[in-house]
């Protein structure tokens, strides 16, 4: 249990003053506190050692002591963490998911969004940052296209008839993304998702799937798992996307 994940958004919003006094100074100086006596601490904040205590038993501690244990450790491990080197993650991407199969499956999905009247792509945190380059390269690529940050936007069926929707995400289990994923498939959008892993339920709600195969990382609550394969997926299904409808309108005017 770390300090982050002690102090959650219900327990926040059941602090008294004195407490929201606690909260921002022991998370402007988690350090010092560490190391401070419960005395030190409640004349610093200008509290009482009682409500200290009261402040540590909300957060589901016996006392103060147990309190700057568990701060120590989540310090320690803070900083004793090291991120993955994004040049080897890359390169196992690479090597295991990139094949003849992959690039076929790539193929398959880029001649459906070359047929959809519209592409909407779909994400959330980092995921709706890329989904937002996305809908931009797409569009750039002469593919009309547009994308969805907040997924309690509200979307009506007639404006998606033939539509692909793209939807981006990590775990491929976010609920409120499911929730509009459903909803879009039911008003006929074909379903294609970029995950990382093919079993997610993303990935099994959806008519196509890409999945890339990469570690996760988390630092604290925050997801730190490299965009770059995503990217790179984004990038290559809107090349292949522009080729199959240059190749299409090619075709096109040769038969008049």
């Amino acid at each position: 249990m770390d300090v982050f994940n002690v102090f959650t958004n219900e327990q926040i919003r059941t602090f008294s003053d004195l407490e929201y006094e606690l909260y921002n100074y022991i998370m402007k100086n988690s350090r010092e506190v560490t190391y401070m006596r419960i005395r030190e601490l409640a004349n610093e904040t200008h509290v009482s050692t009682t409500t200290i205590l009261r402040f540590c038993k909300k957060l589901g501690f016996d006392g103060f002591t147990e309190f700057k244990v568990q701060l120590k450790n989540y310090l320690a491990e803070e900083e004793t963490y090291r991120l993955n080197n994004t040049y080897t993650t890359v390169s196992d991407f690479v090597e295991r998911t990139l094949s003849a199969n992959y690039e076929s499956k790539i193929k398959e999905i880029a001649e459906v969004v070359a047929k959809a009247k519209i592409v909407i792509f779909i994400g959330a945190g980092t995921s709706g940052v890329i989904a937002e380059y996305g809908a931009r390269f797409f569009s750039g690529l002469k593919k009309f296209s547009l994308h969805i940050k907040d997924p309690y936007f509200p979307i009506y069926s007639h404006y998606i008839t033939d539509s692909v929707t793209i939807v981006l995400s990590v775990s491929g289990e976010s609920k409120s993304t499911m929730e509009k994923l459903d909803r879009l498939k039911q008003d006929g959008s074909i379903i294609v998702s970029l995950t990382n892993h093919s079993d997610s339920s993303l990935a099994k709600m959806s008519d196509y799937n890409l999945a890339y195969y990469i570690t996760t990382e988390y630092l604290g609550n925050v997801n730190l798992t490299t965009q770059i394969p995503v990217m790179f997926l984004i990038e290559r299904l809107g090349k292949e996307t522009f080729d199959y409808m240059q190749s299409s309108l090619i075709d096109r005017d040769e038969g008049k």
